[in-house]
């Protein structure tokens, strides 16, 4: 221990953090359900290597070099033992993500940039085969669905506990509020994204069944605690995901059919088309600013679309993305390039205080439109075909789940409702290149396969009359 500690003193950090890595190494290596669990109790608490590097080295520690490695033993284990569920390859979830990574990997080869485009296909696979694969193999017991579940919520928690003690001394000021969370997060935006996560997932937890009288006031505090740190977030858009994945929950609650949503979303779709000149009008006067600490004014900008500049800015990456897109709608410019190619297609009348001509302010914020200024339509629709594989398939699996089966049942339920608020999110943001969001996501998606797969494997085994 002394020697760390003079190891840290002299800035010695790598050095000083090998015996860890060769600890890690070993759990990785001959622990590998222990270490998926571990991953999920690290995610909200890892931290960013851009914080510390002047943004020269973007790289999470410790999930992503524990990812990394759990995906290369994951395919070898799969070349020896072919131990995954032979019906997974034929599952729409990973049907659906397995075109996106085809199409990732095309669009890698004629990308403006090569090498970006192919480390960010990197990046996803080891979020991915790890995640996803190797998770799905993991929640074929269900008890670690559980596990996983409460390792993620109460680690969230320790960041919203460390985040919220941070924005107590500045007593929640508003414009604290965006790096308080850091540097476990990079802003409020992906805090309160995974916040709103979390809100489901214990929510989950508490009502999937009768907890023991400890559990249960525990269980009531970090949904207490989270709460919290959702209001001080300052994330307008978390705090309406959680609303729409209420108004999903009533839907799936009151066994809403298909056909009527879908007839309620077009016709909403033709009012919006129709009635667009008067909303502009309406929208146009409305001046309430992001920046107020008023809970009412601060969801009244998120409508603001005259003089919030981060409204009009996210207006500017969007409309950015469209011309890149009508540029290259086939292949687009390459995945991951966003950032060094939407300057030139920004319209200057759209520019903003926060907007820049070097292209170095991030991505298109949207999981959808920067698909389709990077990947072509393709990489738009596969990247819909993902959310529409995922919530199909998680739904059914929700209305046909034995019902006498009720902790499980519920956990599902709450976890498709955690989709709900990212995807919808997703609008807006988009954080699926990072292990804050990529971990519980895929996660989710890799328990909805192995319930899946649980249900096909019972029905072979019924007997027949």
């Amino acid at each position: 221990m002394g020697v760390m500690a003079i190891l840290i003193y002299h800035n010695n950090y790598y050095i000083a953090a090998l015996p860890l890595g060769l600890i890690v190494l070993y759990i990785s290596i001959f622990y590998q359900s222990e270490t998926f669990l571990l991953i999920a109790f690290l995610t909200p608490l890892s931290v960013n290597l851009e914080e510390f590097t002047d943004g020269k080295i973007g790289l999470f520690l410790p999930t992503e070099p524990m990812l990394f490695g759990l995906m290369l033993l994951t395919l070898l284990h799969q070349i020896r033992f072919n131990y995954l569920p032979k019906h997974i390859w034929k599952h729409p979830i990973v049907l659906s993500i397995g075109f996106y990574l085809l199409w990732i990997f095309i669009t890698s080869i004629t990308s403006t940039h090569v090498g970006v485009s192919f480390k960010f296909l990197l990046m996803k696979l080891w979020f991915i085969i790890p995640i996803l694969l190797f998770g799905t193999y993991v929640f074929m017991n269900k008890k670690n669905i559980v596990r996983f579940l409460w390792l993620f919520s109460v680690s969230m928690s320790i960041a919203i506990l460390y985040t919220l003690i941070r924005h107590l001394g500045y007593n929640f000021g508003e414009k604290e509020g965006h790096w308080v969370m850091s540097p476990l997060f990079k802003d409020h935006t992906i805090y309160g994204a995974i916040v709103a996560i979390n809100l489901f997932f214990l929510l989950g937890l508490y009502l999937s069944k009768k907890h023991n009288p400890l559990t249960q006031v525990t269980v009531l505090i970090l949904l207490g605690l989270t709460l919290v740190g959702l209001y001080f977030s300052y994330t307008r858009g978390a705090w309406l995901s959680v609303v729409v994945g209420i108004i999903v929950w009533l839907f799936i609650h009151y066994k809403v059919k298909f056909n009527y949503l879908f007839v309620a979303g077009i016709s909403a779709l033709l009012v919006l088309y129709i009635s667009w000149d008067k909303i502009q009008m309406e929208l146009a006067r409305n001046s309430a600013e992001h920046t107020t600490e008023q809970f009412d004014e601060r969801l009244r900008s998120a409508a603001n679309i005259t003089s919030d500049a981060s409204n009009l800015e996210r207006l500017n990456r969007w409309s950015a993305a469209w011309e890149m897109f009508k540029e290259k709608p086939i292949f687009g410019f390459g995945p991951a390039t966003y950032a060094f190619e939407y300057a030139p297609y920004q319209d200057p009348e759209k520019l903003t205080i926060i907007s820049t001509n070097f292209g170095n302010m991030g991505n298109a914020h949207s999981e959808y439109l920067g698909p389709l200024a990077e990947m072509g339509i393709l990489g738009f629709l596969s990247m819909v075909l993902i959310v529409i594989a995922i919530f199909y398939t998680g739904i059914t699996l929700y209305i046909r789940y034995p019902k006498e089966e009720k902790e499980m049942r519920t956990l599902l339920l709450f976890m498709i409702l955690a989709l709900v608020t990212y995807f919808f999110h997703g609008i807006l943001n988009n954080y699926l290149d990072t292990d804050k969001a990529a971990v519980p996501i895929y996660a989710v998606c890799a328990v909805i396969i192995a319930l899946n797969l649980n249900n096909v494997r019972q029905a072979d085994v019924r007997p027949r009359n």
